[in-house]
C-alpha cells in the first residue's frame, strides 16, 4: 500500500511540476496541419471588423537573440504555421465599433472625446482585449507569431527593417502616441511592429521559457501571472524596439502604452 501511494504522489508531483514549468503546444482551431500545397489569399477582411488582415506564411525563423536579454536566449529555430495579422495597431475608431455593438463596459483611460479616432486603443487590459478578438472572430497572437510577422521576412535583424535604428521608420523616443500607419509598412505590410504602443500578446511570460519551448508552434507556458507584450512604445529607446525583445504586463491591468493588434490562423479561412 505505501510503495503504490508513494507512486501517486509521484505521478501527482509530477503532473504539477509539468503543469508549472512545462511548455505548451498552440494547435490551430481545426488541429490541422496545414500542406506546403494549399494556397491562401494574401489579404483577408473579416466583417465584423474590417481591417486589412495580411497572409504570415508558413515556415521557420530563428527566435529571440543570443545578444539579447537573458529571456531572449537560447535563439531557437521555430515552425509557425500560416496565419493572418491585422496590418494595423486596433484603433480608436474601431474599438469604439465593438463597444457600441456589444455594450462591453469600456475601460478607465476610455475618452473618445480626447483619442484621435485613427490612434491606437490604450488602456485595454489582456482581457480586453481577448473579448475584443473574440467578438471580431479573431484572437490575439502567439508571442512567437508576433516575432515572426514583425521580422517582416528578414532573417536576424534587430528591427523589422533591418539592424539600424531609424527615426524615420518608428515612433520611439518621443512624446505621445501617433496615428497607426504614419510610418511605412515592414516587408510583410505591417504597420508599427516596432514602437508606438507595446501590442498584447496571447502567451503567459516566463523568463525561462525558451529553454523548454515547443519547436512547433509554441504557444507559451500553460500558467504564469503576467502575459507578453512586444514591440516598444512612443517613449522607449531603441533597445526596447527589438523585435527580439520581450517584456510583460499583469493582464488585469491596462496602461496607457500598451494596444494590440489580432491575428486568424488560415486554416480558419473559408475559401
Amino acid at each position: 500500500m505505501k510503495k503504490k501511494k508513494h507512486l501517486r504522489l509521484f505521478a501527482l508531483s509530477f503532473f504539477i511540476t509539468l503543469i508549472s514549468f512545462g511548455c505548451r503546444t498552440y494547435t490551430p482551431v481545426h488541429g490541422e496541419e496545414l500542406s506546403k500545397e494549399q494556397k491562401f489569399p494574401a489579404k483577408f477582411i473579416e466583417d465584423k471588423d474590417p481591417e486589412l488582415m495580411v497572409l504570415i506564411p508558413a515556415g521557420y525563423f530563428l527566435m529571440g537573440s543570443e545578444a539579447g536579454d537573458e529571456d531572449e536566449q537560447p535563439q531557437h529555430r521555430v515552425y509557425v504555421g500560416a496565419f493572418y495579422m491585422d496590418a494595423a495597431e486596433v484603433t480608436c475608431a474601431r474599438y469604439e465599433h465593438f463597444l457600441k455593438q456589444t455594450g462591453y463596459p469600456p475601460h478607465q483611460l476610455w475618452d473618445p472625446k480626447l483619442d484621435r479616432p485613427e490612434d491606437p486603443v490604450v488602456g485595454v487590459s489582456w482581457y480586453d482585449a481577448s473579448v475584443f478578438a473574440k467578438w471580431a472572430g479573431k484572437r490575439l497572437p502567439t508571442e512567437a507569431e508576433w516575432e515572426k510577422a514583425a521580422c517582416g521576412g528578414l532573417a536576424e535583424k534587430k528591427y523589422p527593417w533591418g539592424n539600424e535604428i531609424d527615426r524615420e521608420k518608428a515612433n520611439y523616443n518621443s512624446f505621445g502616441i501617433t496615428p497607426v500607419k504614419s510610418y511605412e509598412p515592414n516587408g510583410h505590410g505591417l504597420y508599427d511592429m516596432a514602437g508606438n504602443v507595446w501590442e498584447w500578446c496571447q502567451d503567459w511570460y516566463d523568463r525561462d521559457y525558451y529553454k523548454m519551448s515547443s519547436k512547433k508552434n509554441p504557444g507559451g507556458p500553460f500558467l504564469g501571472a503576467k502575459k507578453v507584450v512586444k514591440g516598444g512604445a512612443w517613449y522607449c529607446n531603441e533597445t526596447a524596439l527589438r523585435t527580439s525583445n520581450r517584456h510583460k504586463n499583469d493582464p488585469g491591468l491596462g496602461s496607457f502604452n500598451i494596444g494590440f493588434r489580432c491575428v486568424k490562423s488560415a486554416s480558419e479561412i473559408k475559401k
